[in-house]
């Protein structure tokens, strides 16, 4: 089975929160408006080498704080004793093998909590409860898992934008079938409400994921 490791990284949670800061909304939700003034002050419109002394100083006590490593290990525990069933369960629900053997999660102080495709890894909150880290995980590995396996055959019929819409409320699908290992519902984006009822709703009628994906798509061309 894959494996999933939970770590902390100072030099990418800085660099994630100059992004935040700097980034517009996503799927209609900004990010930015849940940072401080302060921090949005040190970042907004500047390269991040001109302000990662200043930021690095501004969150120097929550990166180096005694907390961190008993969070990771805390997280890092809870995901070994679900790993193997998330998995499992992602690749029955896709059908499809996973696309790679590892990832990793970074830790950040931001609460935007990103994916990076080409690197196969994630973040999470550091101020989240650890069952809504795991759900987190769950949430950005199936993101991951969909880039590599159903990406091209969907962008190919519905264009990019309509791609990314269609492979943020798949994840509607970890209420429904996942919930049972995290126990806290994944919400998405307001948005995506229309899109998530529609998928949830031809779900529990077919439980199939290549027929399902053919309906959104066709749900998705009339939109």
């Amino acid at each position: 089975m894959p494996k999933v490791i939970f770590k902390f990284d100072k030099e990418r949670d800085l660099y994630n929160i100059w992004e935040t800061c700097n980034q517009g909304s996503s799927y209609g939700f900004d990010f930015k408006k849940d940072m401080d003034h302060k921090t949005i002050s040190i970042c907004e419109n500047k390269r991040f080498e001109d302000c990662r002394e200043e930021l690095s100083k501004r969150f120097d006590k929550m990166h180096n704080s005694d907390l961190t490593p008993i969070f990771l290990k805390a997280i890092n525990d809870s995901w070994g004793r679900i790993n193997n069933e998330f998995f499992k369960r992602l690749e029955q629900i896709m059908k499809m093998p996973m696309y790679q053997d590892s990832f990793i999660g970074y830790m950040t102080v931001s609460n935007r909590c990103p994916y990076r495709l080409k690197e196969n890894v994630f973040y999470f909150n550091f101020f989240r409860s650890i069952l809504d880290v795991l759900r987190t995980a769950g949430h950005e590995i199936m993101h991951l898992q969909f880039h590599n396996t159903y990406w091209d055959y969907v962008e190919k019929e519905l264009g990019n934008k309509k791609t990314h819409d269609l492979k943020e409320a798949l994840t509607v699908l970890l209420n429904l079938e996942f919930r049972d290992l995290w126990f806290v519902e994944d919400k998405g984006y307001e948005s995506h409400k229309e899109l998530r009822d529609f998928i949830a709703s031809e779900w529990k009628k077919e439980k199939d994921f290549d027929i399902l994906l053919k309906k959104c798509v066709e749900f998705l061309k009339k939109k």
